[in-house]
């Protein structure tokens, strides 16, 4: 709509310029707030959500009698201690025969990929990890290590054994301060 101003405008006598008013433009965002609620709304509802991965740990039984054994190297075996203060004990093949070697959370994943590494190269099988948690060992701990195990991509599933605490690997974690 136009409209003639009748006004004086800047001091002059008598009408002057006709001006049209111009409409604002203006529009109305509420359908598209609406449509865009039912969006998410839709979006929300048909996604999947990730599932937690969980890592398979192999525990033998108390009153297994089978016959089926796994034949296992002990070249293939690491052994590792979880003893207190975050410390982790460590050693390869059989006990005793090797002396463990203690380290912390830190430094025990470029220990597992370098004798992952070197079992692939000697014998050309995977390395099998058996984890001894005792009793100076906290469930952070645990977790840490089975992190590190799947952080390194050891294929195999880990055997724990928290009852076969040699006595040779409880006399050594006392020595150095970690049982």
């Amino acid at each position: 709509m136009a409209e003639l101003d009748t006004s004086s405008g800047g001091g002059k006598k008598g009408g002057g310029k006709v001006r049209s008013k111009k409409a604002s433009t203006r529009v109305d965002l509420t359908a598209m707030v609406d449509l865009a609620f039912l969006l998410i709304t839709f979006f929300m509802l048909t996604t999947t959500l990730s599932k937690p991965t969980a890592m398979d740990i192999a525990k033998p039984d108390k009153d297994d009698k089978s016959e089926e054994k796994l034949e296992l190297r002990a070249s293939q075996t690491m052994t590792v201690l979880l003893g207190k203060n975050n410390k982790v004990a460590w050693y390869m093949g059989e006990a005793g025969k090797t002396p463990p070697e203690i380290q912390s959370f830190d430094q025990i994943r470029a220990t597992i990929l370098a004798n992952k590494k070197k079992v692939r190269e000697t014998t050309g099988k995977d390395i099998v990890m058996v984890i001894k948690p005792t009793t100076g060992a906290s469930y952070k701990n645990f977790v840490d290590i089975m992190d590190e195990l799947l952080i390194t991509g050891i294929k195999t599933a880990p055997a724990i054994d928290d009852e076969n605490i040699l006595d040779s690997e409880k006399d050594f974690m006392k020595q150095q301060g970690i049982l």
